[in-house]
């Protein structure tokens, strides 16, 4: 079995030299966990600079769907860049941007009903989605969810609720964006438990919210994760979909899944949507899609896709090279891959709950597939959030070789590439055990 190796102190010399040069010329903007230099990687291990090896469970912030330079994605990539680096797919056609298309589209239980709008990152797949869905309806208002994160471009940002220093300064947003609670049975913001419930988080949509302030015949579009990422790892309960598509459907609303996080395979099918019986009209699709390379897609039923030439395009949406990368995903997902996810996913959820039978601070575990969350708390009756030990505890884990990212306010997120093996989940657990007892035990 293989186990992380770490050589020196974190950051090593080589990594602290170069971090220090970052500060001088890179944006203050971006989000550091850890002092981590990548150098090279190759399935779910990364090597620094100084020479450490660590266990990846973000795979690149859930992009790297077929490990780090998976050989049979890296030798496409080969293989295009020696026919054809870029021509513009806004202006010119080329196969691989159509037999892309194609196959996301075949993806869908019409098979082949779809039109795809391809862009570099999940933000402009989102922007490409709030575009459509005014454009269509002809309608201004829309609908998100407290604890979204649908990007940091404007568009998307305005449907953004996740954190405020990711909107501070940057008012005014698009207007006409109305926010409410999402389907978070675990701090339910209606103080009810499941199932008697209700569903009220869905149901107050119609019965308050439309009756009050917003006319349902003025809402364009439902935007809406299937599972929050970055709000928490947050699985809402099961009837949750079905009423917001049964709402929309009534009302001639547009649901949109930001599939952003969640798709490609992660949570063991290939859009989470499928876990809850829903086709959505709209789908915004990016990080897992094409193993590392750039790209994002907006996918809509061919009716819906109806704007006319020049209304929305991209110069390297859609890059030849991108496109080969996520054919070759696609394959390795539907062949092994996603039933890999949910095998992995079940030993990796196994292992958890019986750590949360032994640690007060783990609050709640949950998740589908290799998508799965742990929230920590001071009390499991108070539910007081632990957001300096989940910070503690991923620093803990980074200096035994383990890499693990935050989400929400005190959740850690497991989001590993889909060729995790058993053995490597099982170090995962046991490095975690090591430091969740150090932090919090």
């Amino acid at each position: 079995m293989k186990y992380p190796s770490i050589k020196t102190e974190l950051p090593g010399p080589k990594a602290s030299r170069l971090i220090c040069e970052d500060k001088k010329f890179v944006s203050p903007s971006y989000t550091r966990y850890f002092p981590l230099v990548a150098e090279k990687a190759q399935g779910a291990w990364v090597h620094d600079v100084d020479g450490n090896v660590f266990l990846d469970f973000t795979a690149g912030i859930a992009v790297c769907s077929t490990g780090h330079c998976h050989p049979r994605v890296v030798q496409a990539i080969k293989e295009q860049s020696d026919r054809l680096l870029h021509m513009g797919g806004a202006d010119f056609y080329y196969v691989p941007q159509i037999s892309l298309a194609k196959k996301l589209s075949s993806l869908f239980p019409d098979g082949g009903n779809h039109k795809v709008c391809f862009g570099n990152s999940g933000a402009e797949a989102v922007e490409a989605a709030f575009k459509l869905a005014r454009r269509h309806t002809k309608r201004e208002l829309n609908i998100a969810f407290f604890g979204s994160f649908h990007g940091r471009t404007m568009g998307a940002l305005s449907l953004t609720a996740s954190k405020t220093i990711q909107r501070t300064h940057f008012s005014s947003f698009v207007p006409g964006i109305t926010h409410v609670p999402y389907g978070y049975c675990y701090r339910c913001p209606y103080k009810h438990d499941y199932p008697q419930c209700g569903i009220e988080c869905a149901y107050w949509i119609e019965d308050t919210l439309f009756r009050t302030i917003m006319p349902p015949e003025e809402v364009a579009a439902i935007f809406v994760e299937p599972i929050q990422g970055e709000g928490g790892y947050i699985v809402p309960p099961p009837e949750f979909h079905m009423m917001l598509h049964k709402i929309a459907k009534k009302y001639d609303i547009l649901l949109v899944a930001d599939e952003v996080q969640t798709g490609m395979g992660r949570t063991g099918k290939m859009f989470a949507m499928e876990h809850f019986g829903i086709e959505p009209d709209i789908v915004a699709l990016a990080k897992g899609i094409a193993s590392g390379l750039p790209l994002g897609a907006m996918i809509a039923r061919s009716e819906i896709m109806d704007w006319e030439a020049g209304a929305h395009a991209s110069t390297f949406g859609g890059n030849p090279v991108s496109c080969i990368a996520a054919l070759t995903t696609i394959q390795l997902l539907e062949e092994e891959l996603m039933a890999n996810a949910t095998v992995q996913g079940q030993r990796l959820m196994k292992g958890l709950e019986e750590l949360q039978g032994v640690y007060e601070c783990m609050g709640d575990v949950r998740g589908k597939g290799l998508m799965i969350g742990i929230e920590f708390v001071k009390d499991r009756q108070t539910k007081e959030r632990a957001i300096a030990w989940r910070d503690e505890i991923i620093h803990s884990a980074f200096q035994k070789g383990l890499l693990l990212l935050g989400c929400g306010e005190n959740s850690i997120r497991f989001c590993p590439p889909l060729t995790i093996t058993s053995e490597e989940v099982d170090v995962c657990i046991s490095v975690l055990d090591e430091s969740i007892k150090k932090v919090a035990g």
